[in-house]
């Protein structure tokens, strides 16, 4: 695998939550072609696959935790979770696209630290999310402030 962007934002280190309003960058590779972006302005989101090059890996990490660490939610393993520890530190986000320029995009809601690598960027289809309704425990769902 190949970095074919790179994450820019203020962000300095990996926290669990209050990501969904941190405005990134995602700045192409030297090496990737401008034209590897056409078309993506025709989306309103897109999937970011990329490596958490600055977390723990599992292991030696917890195969299991309490979510973010609160005790008050009940252990999980870490398949159960969308925690930054994992196996190949391999992580995905769904952004909400702000511009498109020739050779970056801005979005919102991206959970990387500055200078993390994009591994792939896909765009978000109508048809590519579930399509019927999300079934989640209650503690996600006080996790993500619902």
């Amino acid at each position: 695998m190949r970095a074919i962007a790179f994450i820019r934002n203020d962000r300095a280190e990996a926290i669990d939550d209050d990501w969904s309003d941190v405005v990134s960058t995602v700045e192409l590779a030297r090496d990737v072609p401008d034209e590897a972006l056409a078309g993506l302005e025709d989306f309103s989101h897109a999937e970011i696959i990329f490596l958490a090059d600055w977390a723990d890996d599992v292991p030696p990490g917890p195969w299991h935790r309490h979510p973010q660490g609160n005790p008050a939610w009940p252990l999980r393993g870490v398949f159960a979770q969308r925690n930054k520890d994992r196996p190949n530190r391999l992580l995905l986000s769904t952004v909400r696209i702000e511009e498109c320029q020739s050779r970056s995009f801005t979005v919102r809601g991206l959970d990387g630290i500055d200078g993390t690598p994009v591994l792939d960027i896909k765009p978000v289809y109508r048809w590519s999310r579930p399509a019927d309704s999300v079934r989640a425990p209650r503690w996600s769902d006080e996790l993500g402030g619902l």
